[in-house]
């Protein structure tokens, strides 16, 4: 088949783009860079922007299907920065299926759709958690609204799904991990409560075979059209023993300070009103919406994925980490 990966140049992106080729599918993958490792793949790619209507329909000209990967993620940034990469876009890559005849759509959305104050969730499932309220982030918002879309497209000629992947980690990973690196040695990571509460993780090779599994199963009428499911490699394991486990195997020192809650969500509230006072550049050390994340609990239950698509994580903490030391030492990882 011949497969759209939008984003296909990032983290998970480029863990989609490999085990669609390993499978023998033919990938074009939309960015707005180039990347280089993509076309040793042999992907071909198209450059664009989400919001760009025609540029996404170019892209998706005789397809048989897209992997919606592509978002803007983070905890800072205007509304509207958030909006039109991720709920316009997303509405751009459905009407791109209808157009085309396209008719299997797998999207990656996030649990963060979900989020709710410091409310902790103990073996969740999309069917048992609902959606957030008073989003004080504008990713997870704009998320919720594009999931949503992706879901309300499910019908008869197009089957959709959509993927939950909890904290995705491991070689390859330019985001989460060099940034808790960099600040475990420069000593100004603290964890938010005691760091006791219990997370669930996603080793990424893992978070790609949901994907996978999702997509082989997936066309109208079946199980997972039209639902959600939460992911990740159901080891749910508390913040301190996970943070510190990634640190070691990046040969960074661990780390043992803690800061209150009620602190750290003051100190966030505190930098989101003088960060766009002062026009500082970046985004701040902590936010309300990060400080409840670091501190609640959040681990799902897999049965779900597992019944309706075969889901089964197939590598374990323990090996992730092994192969994630193995990266670091041999200086593959990207640290840009």
């Amino acid at each position: 088949m011949k497969v759209l990966v939008t984003g296909g140049g990032g983290f998970l992106g480029q863990a989609l783009c490999h085990g669609l080729r390993e499978r023998g599918h033919e990938v074009v993958s939309f960015n707005r860079g180039l990347y280089p490792d993509l076309d040793a793949l042999g992907v071909r790619q198209c450059r664009g922007d989400l919001a760009d209507r025609d540029a996404v329909f170019a892209a998706a000209r005789d397809v048989d299907a897209i992997f919606h990967n592509a978002a803007k993620a983070g905890a800072w940034g205007s509304y509207e920065s958030y909006r039109l990469p991720n709920v316009v876009g997303t509405q751009n890559v459905i009407d791109a299926c209808r157009a085309h005849g396209i008719g299997r759509l797998v999207h990656t959305s996030t649990p963060s759709v979900t989020h709710r104050a410091t409310h902790p969730v103990e073996g969740g499932t999309a069917d048992s958690v609902p959606y957030g309220e008073d989003f004080k982030a504008p990713y997870a918002a704009t998320k919720a609204i594009a999931e949503r879309a992706v879901l309300a497209a499910n019908d008869g000629t197009l089957a959709t799904v959509a993927l939950r992947p909890r904290l995705i980690w491991g070689p390859g990973d330019n985001q989460l991990l060099p940034r808790l690196v960099e600040r475990a040695r420069a000593g100004r990571l603290r964890f938010v409560g005691d760091g006791g509460n219990r997370i669930d993780t996603t080793y990424v090779d893992n978070a790609a075979q949901a994907h996978f599994d999702a997509f082989e199963h997936l066309a109208p009428g079946a199980a997972c059209a039209g639902r959600a499911y939460f992911i990740s490699n159901g080891e749910p394991k508390p913040v301190r023993e996970i943070v510190n486990a990634l640190l070691r195997a990046a040969g960074a020192p661990e780390v043992d300070k803690t800061i209150p809650f009620r602190a750290a969500y003051a100190v966030g509230a505190i930098c989101e009103g003088l960060w766009p006072l002062l026009r500082l550049s970046g985004e701040p050390p902590m936010t309300r919406f990060l400080a409840e994340q670091l501190a609640t609990t959040h681990w799902y239950d897999m049965a779900p994925a597992r019944r309706d698509f075969g889901y089964v994580p197939r590598v374990t903490i323990h090996d992730g980490l092994t192969r994630l030391k193995a990266s670091w030492r041999a200086g593959t990882t990207v640290t840009e």
